[in-house]
């Protein structure tokens, strides 16, 4: 069985990538799409396997968590990009056009995080105790089912709404689902890879 602390590092991990990815608008099969959603679908198959082998304190620890470290990361980011860069080195420009954060996208996707995440908790919890322990599958595909949709609704309009046109913020919204929900279903088999935690729910 996987530790849970390989999952929450992991967890952590394609948060903090995802966010500085999501710097990048990408054209992928004709739609428009945030890099970060190459990788931060997974978080939501993570978070499940935190909840599972960890319980539901430590899933929310988790979430709240990856929130300040991401804030965190940006923060840090722009101070360093705003240091007096070493003349002998040259004006190494490059690394605050591409890591200095927009403040914008920042707090869309650390909302947009925590909102789904902890929908996902909720909806995680419920099914364990209200549906069934059975098919643990199921768990994860209805959990995400729900939380997939409202992150990328809110992280797109948050991020990009008034600034890009509706229609390419809808088409990174459908994107981002599309590609989120063919995660889940081949991240599926990964919740049978933790034990199960006491306070799982």
């Amino acid at each position: 069985m996987i530790p849970a602390i390989i999952v929450s590092a992991s967890y952590i991990a394609a948060q903090m990538l995802a966010d500085i990815a999501s710097l990048r608008i990408v054209t992928l099969g004709g739609f428009s799409i945030d890099a970060g959603t190459f990788v931060y679908p997974l978080t939501f198959t993570l978070r499940d396997l935190v909840h599972k082998t960890a319980g539901i304190r430590a899933a929310r620890v988790l979430i709240v968590t990856a929130g300040i470290i991401n804030l965190f990361m940006a923060v840090f980011l722009w101070m360093v990009s705003r240091l007096p860069a070493d003349p002998s080195v040259g004006p190494q420009v490059e690394f605050g056009i591409v890591l200095s954060p927009v403040w914008r996208i920042v707090f869309a996707s650390i909302i947009a995080e925590l909102l789904s995440e902890f929908i996902d908790t909720e909806n995680y919890r419920f099914w364990v105790t209200h549906v069934t322990r059975r098919f643990q599958w199921s768990r994860v595909l209805v959990s995400n089912a729900i939380s997939v949709p409202i992150d990328s609704l809110a992280f797109a309009w948050l991020a990009f709404g008034g600034r890009l046109p509706d229609t390419v913020v809808w088409s990174i919204v459908v994107s981002n689902v599309a590609l989120k929900g063919a995660a889940t279903l081949l991240s599926l088999p990964a919740i049978y890879l933790v034990g199960e935690h006491s306070d799982s729910t």
